[in-house]
């Protein structure tokens, strides 16, 4: 299917004649065809050519096929930049044009990611015709009726990637076998450390657009099995797609590990339940302004039912050479649209992405025997600017945190009934921190070292949770909340992402230092590219070659959160009883992705 999509592309091209003529040999030119997710042209994108100074030197307008072509252009780096109401901006960087060579871009304009693919490089005056034989054809009238006897698809090379009408186009997906070490604490946004976890994506008809995934596992430490699904679906009409609406359900089964630990009083844990109605939607305003907001309504069964809203937005308006400009506003739950790991932005790698979210439980706790969820209000102003092979970032928030919850290690019975929940995937507890407000800000610097290679240094000040003193004189709760209070911190942040081309390795490690024992991890930026987490963090996604499927390919994964084991505070309680708080404990994860 690829092969023929790139030849098509290849065809289409060349039946442009401005498109294989090229003056001389000391230069080269660019050349694509911009179409929407089912191959559908679109017509009248505006694509801007940038020299490598960032500096806009040509603007041309896509034709019916959906085609355009820069030509004569001196051998050097430039950049493209691709842009259609509706649509999300798409932006290539760093294509290389030599004398005589044309580069070939195959643009996707999607509703949810817009991307731009080197398809292929030939040389200008070699195309699929000579000049000479094209003189021919312009002379000879006895060659000109073969033509007519091609068929629409020889005549239309695009025809076929418009079609894309049966029953099933577009079908990809990706099925995960993971596990964990068995830590006595849960990794950031709880999850199963045993688990099967399944994404499908398909077009129907071409225009209908439905994603399944699931996550079906179990905590070996508790020995609570759990179960996570999500359905989302969209339609195509046109260039412009409509909002994405998505159904998702959790499920946990406390077993009797959880039961026994829970204090006198509370009775037996209830199932864990919850249902999520989400809608997504992205806008394309001008040229320059784009919106992207959506909404969750979710409804948790724990002891007794939370009903809660959780809405977000963003806003971006590109300033030309002064940069791209972003607003963020969020409430409740993070929103996960927004979440890069560096690790790659293949459908793949956003669908594994899809399910980290998907496993993410919302965090519960427990305060005087009633159940609470955690909330955060999140204002945020980003600001982004890409000078060559480097990207400058600035960004500062005011946040405020609601029902926040800390893993407590070796706090069972510490506190009275009521105030202490176990947690459903490890032998720890969730503590009520309460309320805290937190502003902060973070200058970032990101240079691409090659074509697979980007490193990151950012540095911001932030306000964090914090325990003013290590020595309770009482075992309530209360006193515990009193000693947690805001404090700032300095951190400072290193993040490298790449791929290894030999192996086809895809690595991604960050560190993030941070004085004191602050309890959060940092804030979720919205606006910014990396939310790198606390202390040194390690993903690698490797491919196996040796036991890759027709049509697919398998990898091996590992996930290893804050390696150091940084940000615990130790705490004793009057008795000389001693726990330990923590946000984000250290964590191992493994497995094998199948990909097709």
């Amino acid at each position: 299917m690829h092969v023929r999509t790139t030849t098509a592309v290849l065809l289409a091209l060349a039946s442009v004649p401005a498109m294989y003529a090229a003056p001389n040999q000391l230069t080269g030119s660019i050349a694509g065809i911009v179409s929407n997710t089912v191959g559908i042209p679109q017509m009248g994108a505006t694509v801007l050519l940038f020299n490598k100074l960032e500096r806009q030197i040509a603007r041309v307008l896509t034709d019916d096929r959906g085609s355009f072509t820069f030509d004569s252009l001196p051998s050097d780096v430039y950049s493209v930049r691709v842009t259609l109401a509706s649509f999300m901006p798409a932006v290539r960087s760093n294509i290389g044009v030599q004398p005589g060579l044309r580069r070939i871009l195959s643009i996707n304009l999607a509703g949810v990611l817009s991307t731009i693919e080197l398809v292929y490089s030939l040389p200008v005056q070699q195309g699929l015709m000579s000049e000479d034989w094209k003189w021919t054809l312009r002379s000879a009238l006895a060659t000109r009726p073969i033509l007519r006897v091609l068929s629409a698809d020889a005549r239309d090379p695009l025809r076929q990637m418009r079609a894309g009408q049966g029953m099933f186009s577009h079908t990809r997906g990706v099925v995960k076998l993971s596990a964990g070490d068995n830590t006595s604490a849960p990794t950031l946004g709880s999850a199963p450390d045993l688990g099967t976890a399944f994404a499908v994506a398909t077009s129907i008809y071409g225009a209908n657009n439905v994603e399944v995934s699931g996550n079906v596992g179990i905590a070996s430490a508790s020995g609570n099995p759990a179960a996570s699904f999500r359905t989302s679906f969209s339609r195509d009409f046109g260039a412009a797609r409509s909002p994405e609406l998505a159904v998702t359900m959790r499920q946990i089964f406390a077993t009797g590990q959880v039961t026994n630990r829970m204090l006198s009083g509370q009775g037996d844990v209830p199932a864990f339940r919850s249902m999520a109605i989400s809608m997504n939607d992205k806008l394309q305003v001008t040229d320059n302004l784009a919106i992207q907001y959506g909404a969750t309504l979710e409804s948790v069964q724990f002891l007794q039912r939370l009903n809660y809203m959780s809405p977000y937005a963003k806003l971006s308006y590109a300033l030309d050479e002064f940069g791209v400009v972003e607003l963020g506003y969020s409430s409740g739950l993070p929103p996960t649209q927004f979440y890069t790991n560096g690790a790659g932005n293949d459908e793949s790698e956003m669908q594994q992405q899809q399910l980290a979210g998907l496993s993410t439980f919302p965090r519960v706790s427990l305060r005087n025997g009633r159940t609470e969820v955690q909330r955060a209000e999140n204002f945020e102003l980003g600001l982004r600017k890409k000078v060559g092979s480097y990207t400058f970032s600035a960004g500062a928030y005011k946040e405020s945190f609601k029902n926040a919850v800390l893993t407590a290690m070796g706090a069972d019975g510490a506190f009275a009934s009521g105030e202490l929940l176990p947690d459903m995937f490890s032998t720890a507890s969730l503590f009520n921190a309460g309320r805290y407000r937190s502003i902060g800000y973070m200058a970032a610097v990101a240079q691409e070292l090659s074509d697979n290679w980007t490193v990151t240094l950012g540095y911001g000040n932030s306000g964090v949770l914090e325990a003013t003193r290590d020595q309770m004189a009482s075992e309530l709760a209360s006193e515990l909340r009193s000693a947690l209070q805001t404090k700032r911190r300095h951190l400072a942040t290193m993040q490298l992402a790449g791929l290894l081309e030999t192996t086809g390795t895809r690595l991604s490690t960050s560190y993030q230092f941070m004085n004191g024992k602050a309890l959060t991890p940092g804030h979720f930026y919205m606006t910014q590219r990396m939310n790198p987490q606390r202390g040194l963090n390690v993903q690698v996604r490797q491919p196996i070659p040796f036991l890759g499927m027709r049509g697919g390919k398998v990898e091996a994964t590992a996930d290893i959160r804050n390696i150091l084991a940084q940000g615990y505070q130790p705490m004793t309680l009057s008795n000389g009883r001693r726990l330990q708080l923590v946000h984000s404990p250290r964590a191992l994860r493994g497995g094998l992705a199948f990909i097709f």
